[in-house]
């Protein structure tokens, strides 16, 4: 995904989600003189990976343009507890109503983001990329995509538009591994991945065998993968997926293959704890 398109995406999750918690207006907020400004800042309450301060400060710029937000990390920095993330000002109003939903995209993302890394690091020292899959929170994929890398893991095909992965009911309706990956050569862009899934040794030798050039692997124990390895010759990429964990992990990783895919970095998501506080009032500029 470029960066227009990451933008755009950005936007329509922030209205989505403003339209859901604010709807027709912040009740609250209206004790708020419309003319209060404050002042307010986000600390981290426990070690993670930030990541998502675009869609934070897409939430209080459609709020009001102008809110000011000074950031102290970055997305992708490793932060501690107690630290300083960044210093708003701005309206009142405006810093009130944006707050939890800010901090939902903030926190949810830097989860995702330190999820990421912790199956980075776990792969360190091999040559195994590991891989997002499409089990993400409905409505956030291209946020949690843009997570995932943050914590120095890969992305898989977006959707379903952009990369062919058949499957076995994709085989069972083409007839055969060879039919289908045969059709799908026939019918995908040269630039669109191309992957096709086995269930043993047996059928990633008919892969083989039909030209495949990538193969998910799917729930292989690490012997089969060794073997798996060996057909291979270096020839087809292999990606090793099902049940993967990030105890065993580096096991799977340190067999040879080439990709391992995660649904756990996306699906399985603990929010980071943030907290935002006002801390002062006063005209913006001050």
């Amino acid at each position: 995904m470029d960066k227009t398109q990451l933008e755009a995406a950005i936007a329509q999750a922030v209205r989505a989600a403003l339209d859901e918690d604010i709807g027709t207006g912040d009740l609250t907020a209206l004790l708020i003189p419309a003319t209060a400004n404050a002042a307010a800042t986000v600390i981290s309450r426990e070690a993670a990976i930030l990541c998502g301060t675009a869609w934070f400060e897409q939430v209080f710029h459609a709020l009001d343009q102008r809110v000011i937000i000074q950031w102290h990390a970055a997305d992708g920095d490793a932060i501690k507890p107690d630290q300083l993330l960044c210093s708003l000002r701005g309206p009142a109003r405006a810093l009130l109503s944006g707050e939890r939903t800010a901090l939902n995209f903030l926190q949810t993302l830097s989860g995702t983001a330190t999820l990421a890394r912790r199956y980075a690091d776990a792969v360190a020292g091999t040559q195994a990329k590991v891989l997002d899959t499409r089990k993400t929170l409905p409505g956030l994929r291209a946020a949690q995509k843009y997570a995932v890398v943050c914590g120095g893991c890969y992305n898989h095909r977006q959707g379903l538009y952009d990369g062919v992965l058949i499957k076995e009911n994709h085989i069972l309706a083409a007839g055969s591994i060879g039919a289908a990956i045969a059709h799908a050569q026939a019918i995908a862009p040269a630039d669109v991945l191309l992957e096709v899934e086995v269930e043993d040794l047996n059928e990633l030798r008919e892969a083989i065998a039909a030209g495949a050039r990538r193969v998910l692997l799917d729930n292989f124990s690490l012997a089969d993968l060794q073997a798996a390895v060996m057909l291979g010759k270096g020839d087809v990429e292999l990606e090793a997926s099902g049940g993967i964990t990030l105890a065993n992990i580096h096991a799977v990783a340190s067999t040879g293959v080439h990709y391992i895919s995660v649904g756990d970095m996306t699906k399985n998501v603990q929010a980071v704890d943030l907290s935002m506080r006002l801390v002062a009032a006063g005209g913006i500029g001050e």
